[in-house]
């Protein structure tokens, strides 16, 4: 049995095929497993609690792990050797949540694009069709992630503090959100997951994008993303790649990316709302 996981900040989704490539179980989810920002003993709690992996453990050959906060070694190997702890007979591969995107996303194993991430966190490289290149490294949710879900829920908290919201806005976030000072910042410096709170917020806006302050914001977060990353690979879009998203904030976020494509003149390529589908498909092809 291969278990293939699309594990972000918030969430992880984990799928089981046996060897002709039908799916084995039904899908399982997790909180997510960012070794980056989640402590061991809390990894370890999530994997151990979750009644529907312990179940499958044993038939367990393989796994393709790929998430957020993976992409330096320390937590890749963290995560990994709590991985090989739990499936016993297991061979682990845990890869970064980029890799994720770009095989979900891409048409062909070869094709060359540039491929952003905007869930929880955000990200963008350049697969040239073998191999990733990255030129900025990820500083985390604190000084990065641009346009993600992470950075429009504190757009939303300052806005409503600094009371910034129209009238209508800011009752309707208040009414869904618990904005008492004292829980955010429990939340915030307390918990073990900051950037899934935040996150958490980020969905007020796309049930209130007719909105001109929250269509607004969304357009702003995408200038900046495409600023500071995707235009990265200035050299590389004028030879006419593609532009791949995957994630929440991208798939519902597709009029404005849209928009701010056409305002800096790249190709918009496919929309992965869940790369877990298109992982499924590049792993049976691959069996």
């Amino acid at each position: 049995m291969i278990l293939i996981t699309d594990g972000g900040s918030t969430k992880c989704d984990w799928i089981a095929i046996n060897s002709d490539g039908i799916q084995a179980v039904d899908k399982i989810r997790t909180k997510g497993l960012n070794p980056a920002i989640v402590p061991e003993k809390k990894l370890n709690k999530i994997i151990r609690k979750s009644k529907e992996l312990m179940e499958i453990a044993d038939q367990v050959t393989h796994i393709h792990f790929y998430g957020a906060g993976c992409g330096t070694e320390k937590p890749r190997l963290l995560l990994k050797s709590i991985l090989e702890y739990y499936f016993k007979n297991a061979i682990v591969e845990v890869r970064e949540d980029t890799y994720a995107a770009v095989r979900a996303c891409i048409n062909t194993n070869d094709e060359a694009a540039v491929v952003c991430i905007l869930g929880t966190g955000s990200n963008c490289s350049y697969y040239d069709g073998k191999d990733l290149h990255q030129r900025v490294s990820s500083l985390g949710y604190i000084l990065m992630d641009d346009a993600s879900g992470n950075y429009f829920g504190k757009q939303l908290i300052r806005d409503y503090f600094f009371k910034k919201m129209p009238d209508t806005i800011s009752v309707a976030f208040a009414h869904k959100h618990n904005l008492d000072a004292d829980f955010i910042k429990y939340n915030l410096y307390k918990q073990s997951n900051p950037s899934a709170y935040l996150a958490d917020h980020a969905e007020f806006m796309f049930i209130n994008k007719d909105s001109e302050y929250i269509s607004n914001i969304i357009t702003k977060g995408i200038r900046l993303f495409t600023e500071n990353m995707i235009l990265q690979y200035k050299e590389e879009l004028k030879e006419g790649v593609p532009v791949h998203f995957a994630g929440s904030i991208a798939y519902f976020g597709q009029e404005e990316i849209k928009q701010v494509a056409k305002e800096y003149g790249f190709k918009v390529g496919n929309f992965v709302r869940r790369p877990i589908e298109g992982l499924v498909n590049y792993h049976v092809k691959n069996l």
